[in-house]
């Protein structure tokens, strides 16, 4: 799963970077980025913070959205974004609160890194995940524009796609209670420009799906930090994401 992440505004501004647009980064930052939440050290999906995300639409320039998919369908997101903060790679196509974005509106979330928590006794102890070379995560997701009936108010949201866990996350997210360790679907830098093509509709699913794959341990790391929820959490502070270590737990991977 991925319910918490680190998102900070150069990481998120990696994908526009790559045109080399200067005059469109400045007006990323004097603007766009106003409206996000950002600077986000640490932060839930629950919280459903304002984000940049770069959609099939606009591939190269991110807009401003909400972390939890609200589906067209629905009468009320309340009702909704806090199940779809995560949707599964090998469901898209089947699930009613994902399959239209699946075939349509794709997009991607460039974080810092994530948090995940490991099971140990009665604790669970958070993880930071990052990649080792310190670049930003590309996360694949699902966005929709929601129109609420009652006000007309114009809604962006988005969702990430997770898929089987890699052997480290598997270390780290051992909860019983699920079926099998989970991860964000994290795109290397080649992929990207193929999870937001506009492919015709009946190519869409053969395409999509051969993009779900674990990305390799070998290129990330991972370490125990503070706890992130209860009195003790430490809040949106950039020292959410440092070491912390516990007796009797691998505090690094």
């Amino acid at each position: 799963m991925c319910y918490d992440v680190n998102a900070q505004l150069d990481a998120q501004l990696k994908r526009a970077k790559r045109d080399g647009d200067e005059h469109a980064i400045q007006e990323i930052k004097k603007k766009l980025a106003r409206e996000t939440d950002l600077p986000l050290f640490h932060v839930s999906g629950f919280e459903h913070p304002k984000m940049l995300i770069y959609t099939n639409e606009s591939p190269s320039y991110p807009i401003v959205s909400q972390w939890g998919l609200v589906p067209g369908w629905a009468h009320d997101k309340k009702d909704i974004w806090n199940k779809t903060l995560n949707a599964r790679g090998e469901t898209l196509f089947l699930k009613n609160s994902f399959k239209s974005s699946a075939k349509r509106k794709r997009c991607i979330i460039q974080v810092n890194g994530f948090y995940e928590h490991h099971h140990f006794g009665k604790e669970r102890i958070p993880f930071y995940v990052s990649k080792k070379d310190g670049e930003p995560l590309s996360l694949a997701g699902l966005w929709n524009e929601w129109t609420d009936p009652e006000t007309g108010e114009i809604l962006n949201t988005f969702t990430i796609v997770t898929t089987e866990g890699n052997p480290m996350m598997a270390e780290i997210h051992n909860n019983p209670k699920l079926q099998g360790p989970r991860m964000p679907l994290i795109l290397p830098e080649e992929l990207e420009d193929q999870w937001l093509e506009n492919y015709e509709e009946e190519l869409a699913q053969a395409a999509i799906e051969n993009l779900i794959k674990s990305y390799p341990e070998t290129e990330m790391q991972a370490h125990s930090v503070g706890k992130l929820r209860g009195k003790n959490a430490l809040g949106n502070v950039e020292e959410a994401s440092e070491l912390f270590e516990y007796e009797g737990v691998t505090s690094e991977y």
